[in-house]
């Protein structure tokens, strides 16, 4: 389970979101002692102008960052900080209990800082209902599923992206950019594993 969230992290972190997986969640015992009684696999945050970022070299100039386009697929809007609620899954992309559990998003999203004590049971409610709701700061928060197929019927309440998109996203963002990354230190054990499958490929050492 862990490789296939460290493959979900790393497609949010190449579309410019900043990443936490395995979010605990603690809960207060009788006798005055703390467990974790659930965990979120994924919460990630987008700030409105980030994405993935190439550079090219100019003669004699510093490398430059060019701002790439994030993947459509996500549902991204232009111009709007996004944080979204994920879950991985191996088989079907469908949020488990806890995702959908009032009591953790509440906890997760005052613990994470994204809203006021005062606005998260609204912002839950709505979450909840639509998969989707604005905090009063004026950021989206969202629900995603990961999964290797979407539900027969459909994803209700959130929006499913399957493994096999996210690992052709990955691979094809590799090959496209391979000039600039075959020369960069990948400390993502995801990204790292992709960048040697794409170096055996090619034969470089």
């Amino acid at each position: 389970m862990a490789d296939v969230v460290d493959l979900v992290r790393a497609y949010l972190h190449v579309n410019g979101y900043f990443t936490v997986s395995e979010y605990p969640l603690l809960e207060e015992l009788r006798d005055g002692g703390h467990r974790t009684f659930t965990d979120l696999d994924v919460l990630a945050f987008r700030f409105p102008g980030a994405g993935p970022v190439s550079v090219t070299p100019a003669r004699g100039l510093p490398l430059v960052p060019v701002l790439l386009e994030p993947d459509p697929v996500l549902g991204l809007t232009r111009g709007e900080a996004d944080m979204v609620v994920a879950e991985v899954k191996e088989g079907r992309a469908e949020l488990n209990r806890g995702a959908r559990d009032p009591r953790v998003l509440e906890a997760a999203l005052v613990r994470f800082g994204c809203c006021h004590p005062e606005e998260v049971r609204g912002l839950v409610d709505e979450l909840l209902a639509s998969g989707s709701a604005r905090a009063a700061a004026g950021h989206r928060i969202r629900l995603l599923a990961f999964g290797s197929s979407v539900p027969e019927s459909g994803p209700r309440g959130y929006r499913a992206i399957t493994l096999g998109h996210v690992a052709t996203f990955l691979r094809e963002h590799m090959r496209s950019h391979w000039d600039v990354l075959r020369h960069a230190q990948v400390l993502d054990p995801a990204l790292g594993f992709l960048a040697l499958l794409e170096k055996a490929e090619r034969g470089e050492g």
